[in-house]
């Protein structure tokens, strides 16, 4: 038998495109991103230290149901005023921070490595944004009911993302709604369209639009960019430089074609 050898490339060290995989690839390489497992796992020791620091019956259905309703604000909020916001990549020390977590998924919105968030960042903001309210309802068991609600609803909502950039329509109306919703915030105007499974926050703040209605029927030019343009880079050359010196502003398989 002939012996195994390294020359071939690990599962996670080579490029994955969600519009060249089926549903079933996407959920083999769900389960086995780093990220997501870690999610899971946090959750259930989450849940066992809540065994041994249990809340009551009504502290825990509440602080599962604030954690569930503030994660929807707080990605909103996160999303809008962070990841497209336009002061990260004049800061030293953050470039690099901002291309990880949206520039480059922009650039080319299908690539699976970067669409899921880095647990450098998305850890902080779920423990944030649920464990200091779960703890004022419930104390010790109602901030770990939180949290693990936190990075379920994380987890579920990385799938979903992922759905929504899947090469397939979705039979349910929900996540074909949401589909919809998230593909014109990538490929047609960025500045809108802010959630993933929830568009209650951009309807409220005005940010939400309906292409298929006529909103917004001009298609925004930084939509591959976020803003950071060949001119912006110029004066503020670091995402350029960690993007081997390209600024792209075409759709990605254009960029492949050409």
């Amino acid at each position: 038998m002939k012996a195994a050898t390294n020359d071939q490339p690990g599962f996670w060290q080579r490029s994955h495109h969600l519009d060249k995989m089926t549903f079933k690839q996407l959920v083999v390489a769900y389960f086995q991103y780093p990220a997501i497992i870690a999610y899971l796992a946090l959750s259930v020791v989450a849940m066992v230290v809540f065994a041994y620091y249990p809340a009551t019956l009504l502290q825990t259905l509440a602080s599962v149901a604030v954690a569930a309703m503030i994660y929807p604000l707080a990605w909103y909020l996160i999303h809008r005023y962070i990841l497209h916001s336009n002061w990260m990549f004049k800061v030293p020390g953050m470039a690099s921070t901002w291309k990880r977590i949206h520039y480059d998924h922009h650039q080319d919105p299908n690539h699976l490595e970067v669409l899921f968030g880095a647990l450098h960042t998305t850890l902080p903001t779920i423990a944030i944004a649920s464990i200091p309210f779960g703890y004022a309802i419930g104390g010790v068991g109602g901030a770990m009911a939180a949290f693990a609600t936190g990075l379920l609803t994380t987890a579920f909502y990385e799938f979903c993302h992922c759905i929504q950039h899947l090469a397939y329509k979705p039979k349910n109306k929900l996540l074909a709604a949401w589909k919809k919703n998230h593909m014109a915030h990538h490929f047609h105007d960025e500045n809108g369209n802010f959630g993933i499974t929830s568009y209650f926050w951009d309807h409220l703040f005005g940010t939400y639009y309906d292409r298929a209605k006529g909103d917004r029927p001009d298609k925004s030019e930084t939509v591959f960019n976020l803003g950071y343009t060949p001119e912006v880079a110029e004066k503020y050359p670091a995402v350029k430089n960690l993007s081997g010196g390209i600024v792209a502003t075409t759709h990605p398989r254009k960029r492949e074609a050409a």
